[in-house]
């Protein structure tokens, strides 16, 4: 299970003057996830095409389970399987009409009544795709994608557009995927699905890797000790008073609610409740908690995933 799957190193790509990825370096080995997390425009896709073997880096190489992903591309693409945010199906072909069409790309494909009972499909096999729900888009997506037997997958946010039972079946199916030791490399713009799903994770912004570490490490490197939320009911809040409160480090407004990190949630908590009395401040909904995926992006970054 130590063995190295994707092995990417000093990768580059230049559009002019613009660098869109500047020496990304990342080995995902086999039975392990790593996330891929950056804003619109981070350079996530176009590092990921260059690993896939779709796209020419200017300088830098990438090695998939052992092959060259340019000069062994061939042997690369059987060995890899891709699901796309979007799944391109096409529309008026059934599920299984689908499969059968994929499984016959390959020499020893997976069976396909195999595939319609593990993703749950077997009572959508007849069922044209154009008619299938999201997460049954999906969930035929990641079929596909399985269908060649891949030991490295490449899942750009699988779960995008879904409602949370259906993200929450998916990660199953995702977390079963890495006990059966495949090398799995994803994006996601759901810090909880982050959480959840990474062994590690990679942040990345204007083309470069700023962090990297399983979460709970990225946490405690860049997230702040605690923080407090609270909904203020629509009151005015001086963001500024509410910095000097005692063991705060940062203070923003965020939909609504205020956040300030602290360092010393008991003390903070404290002076929050004097405070809130001397000011007729309403503290509905105050909650505490550790620092998240997010705190950590938005330390890094300076903004949230999704701007």
């Amino acid at each position: 299970m130590d063995q190295i799957l994707i092995d990417a190193q000093g990768l580059t790509k230049r559009y002019g003057d613009v660098v869109a990825v500047h020496g990304f370096s990342l080995q995902v080995r086999a039975g392990e996830i790593v996330g891929l997390l950056g804003p619109n425009g981070a350079g996530k896709t176009t590092a990921i095409e260059m690993m896939e073997g779709l796209r020419v880096p200017d300088a830098g190489q990438c090695r998939v389970c052992g092959f060259d992903s340019l000069r062994q591309s061939r042997e690369i693409r059987h060995r890899i399987g891709i699901a796309l945010q979007w799944a391109r199906l096409p529309e008026y072909a059934t599920v299984l009409e689908v499969l059968t069409l994929y499984a016959s790309f390959y020499e020893d494909p997976l069976p396909v009544g195999d595939l319609l009972r593990r993703f749950s499909l077997e009572e959508k096999a007849r069922t044209q795709c154009n008619h299938l729900s999201g997460g049954q888009r999906q969930r035929l997506a990641l079929a596909v994608a399985l269908i060649g037997r891949p030991a490295v997958l490449f899942l750009d946010e699988p779960t995008t557009g879904l409602d949370p039972q259906a993200r929450h079946a998916l990660w199953d199916v995702i977390l079963g995927l890495r006990e059966e030791g495949r090398a799995i490399l994803l994006t996601t713009h759901y810090m909880d699905e982050a959480e959840r799903l990474c062994d590690r994770v990679v942040v990345m912004d204007h083309g470069r890797i700023l962090a990297e570490g399983s979460p709970r490490q990225l946490a405690r490197a860049y997230g702040p000790e605690a923080a407090v939320e609270l909904d203020p009911g629509g009151a005015p809040v001086d963001l500024a008073a509410l910095a000097r409160l005692p063991a705060v480090t940062g203070v923003r407004s965020e939909d609504g609610r205020v956040l300030l990190h602290t360092a010393n949630p008991p003390a903070t908590l404290m002076a929050l409740a004097n405070y809130a009395q001397e000011h007729s401040l309403p503290l509905s909904d105050l909650r505490t908690r550790s620092a998240t995926m997010e705190d950590v992006f938005m330390a890094l970054t300076g903004r949230r995933l999704r701007d």
